[in-house]
């Protein structure tokens, strides 16, 4: 992490877990590990639509942000089941995540509707966390930086200079995603710094030295420090440890002191 030129950022990532009373539970469980953060490291807690408001509530006073884990891109209309920009930031959402894998995977998304979304939710005030990786068998097959560089181009397709320092990038190879697998430290810092690269490409290198790149597949309390230690690798979105606080606050600390 360089964080002289841009912030860190530990993003849990809840994914479908947790009532509104264990979402309570667990980031009462979360605030006091972290509260030594504040000013070093942005800690961000992303949960099920259900959890938001509790979320907000809980977090409330505390070093803490809230995110969502998607958006849609329309202000309101005939899209049964989804939530717009302006409903999180009326809930008090600061952050939201935009195409994880497992929504491209499950769910659809492409990175028409990512740039899209990515486009809605700057337009609201809300910070998207836009999510970027290869396949396993893309990385097998030595298409790994092809891949990135053209999800960079379409998920940020006309995002502004200016809009585009408030976007966080997850990179989160799909082949490490809930799989147990974890790309090495120098293969999460090597495709990192390839799309800080492709920033400067598209922006200037100052733009893109003021972004900040996450790491986001399968990052633990035994991994967060070597990979946190890497140049390019300014946080990470925290999956399944990010469920349990001693876990989640062991990676938090790691990038407190990285």
């Amino acid at each position: 992490m360089n964080k002289a030129v841009r912030k860190a950022i530990i993003a849990g990532n809840w994914k479908m877990n947790k009532t509104r009373p264990e979402a309570k539970e667990l980031i009462e469980a979360i605030k006091p590990l972290v509260a030594n953060a504040e000013g070093k490291v942005e800690v961000i807690t992303c949960v099920p639509f259900t959890n938001l408001e509790t979320a907000v509530a809980a977090t409330a006073g505390s070093n803490i942000k809230v995110g969502a884990e998607n958006v849609h891109f329309a202000k309101s209309g005939a899209f049964t089941g989804e939530i717009s920009a302006d409903m999180l930031v009326e809930v008090g959402v600061e952050y939201v995540v935009i195409g994880h894998s497992e929504r491209r995977q499950y769910f659809g998304e492409t990175d028409e509707t990512v740039n899209k979304r990515t486009a809605a939710a700057l337009a609201a005030g809300l910070k998207p966390i836009v999510c970027v990786g290869e396949l396993k068998w893309e990385r097998e097959c030595n298409i790994t930086e092809e891949v990135i560089a053209r999800q960079i181009k379409l998920d940020l397709w006309e995002v502004s200079k200016e809009d585009v320092k408030k976007v966080v990038i997850a990179y989160e190879p799909v082949w490490a995603i809930g799989t147990g697998l974890t790309a090495t430290p120098d293969q999460a810092q090597e495709v990192c710094a390839f799309i800080r690269a492709q920033l400067a490409k598209l922006y200037d290198e100052e733009t893109a030295q003021a972004v900040t790149i996450q790491y986001g597949g399968s990052m633990n309390a035994g991994n967060a420090a070597e990979l946190l230690a890497k140049p390019d690798i300014d946080g990470g979105l925290i999956g399944g440890a990010s469920l349990k606080a001693p876990d989640f606050n062991t990676i938090v600390q790691a990038a407190v002191e990285g």
